[in-house]
This record gives structure tokens, C-alpha cells and sequence, in this order.
């Protein structure tokens, strides 16, 4: 099964490809576009160009595993984007994977800015990884 997973943010939205076959993940591209319709035409263009079965998007879940204000947020969006395209949401825990993410680029020699657009596709890297190690 191909997934396309999605680390969802305010202002920029990571977006990540893998599949359960081959266990392969690679880091997609980081989405600077505003929340509502124009960041679901985006996911829809990727959906289109990568053919995923499904889409695992991240849930901000708190450190104690409860579910806060912001996962409800993406609880509605993971029903909105379902129906938009007609694939399977699963939300996946996505704790401390933005702090993975730092940690594969912290001797890159990248600038901060140059981190900073990689850092959320990154992060939904390490969700699909994290995804697929517990199917």
C-alpha cells in the first residue's frame, strides 16, 4: 500500500511518500500555502501526481497522549481532506518528530532558513516511518 503523509501546520504543511512494501519514505516537499481550500487543492495536486491508497496525516497529540485543542483541529481537517478526495485518513501520533527531524539536519551545514523548508516534509517523513513500524 502507498501512503502520502502529512505533517499539517499553520503556516507550512510537510508532505512526505512511502509504502508498506519496500518500507521506503522520502520527504516530499514543504506546502507554504494558507489552510482551507487553497491548501486542499495542494494535497489534491499531490495525490494526483503520487497516487497514494491513503493518507496518514500527524496528530499533535500532548506529551501525555491526550488529545488537545490542536488534534481536534486536525481530527476535522483528516474528515474534511477524506472527503475531498476520497481516501482513507489515518491519524498517527506525531510527538517529537519535528525534534527527529532537527536532529537528522543539525550537521547538515544547511542555514537555518534552509532547515526551516525542510524541516516539515522531514517531519512527515519520520510520522510515516513511525506508521509503518507499527502496521
Amino acid at each position: 500500500m502507498h501512503y502520502l503523509a502529512i505533517d499539517l501546520g499553520d503556516r507550512r504543511t510537510g508532505l512526505a511518500t512511502g509504502d508498506d512494501d519496500t518500507g521506503l519514505v522520502t520527504p516530499l516537499v514543504v506546502l507554504e500555502v494558507p489552510a482551507g481550500a487553497p491548501l486542499l487543492d495542494a494535497i489534491r495536486r499531490a495525490v494526483d501526481e503520487h497516487g497514494p491508497d491513503a493518507i496518514v496525516l500527524g496528530l499533535p497529540l500532548n506529551m501525555d497522549g491526550t488529545e488537545g485543542e490542536r488534534a481536534a483541529v486536525t481530527r476535522a481537517f483528516g474528515e474534511t481532506l477524506a472527503s475531498a478526495i476520497g481516501l482513507p485518513v489515518h491519524c498517527h501520533d506525531e510527538r517529537l518528530t519535528t525534534d527527529a527531524a532537527d536532529s537528522l539536519m543539525a550537521r547538515s551545514g544547511r542555514t537555518r532558513g534552509q532547515k526551516k523548508r525542510l524541516r516539515d516534509a522531514l517531519a512527515a517523513a519520520e510520522i510515516l516511518r513511525d506508521f509503518l513500524a507499527t502496521r
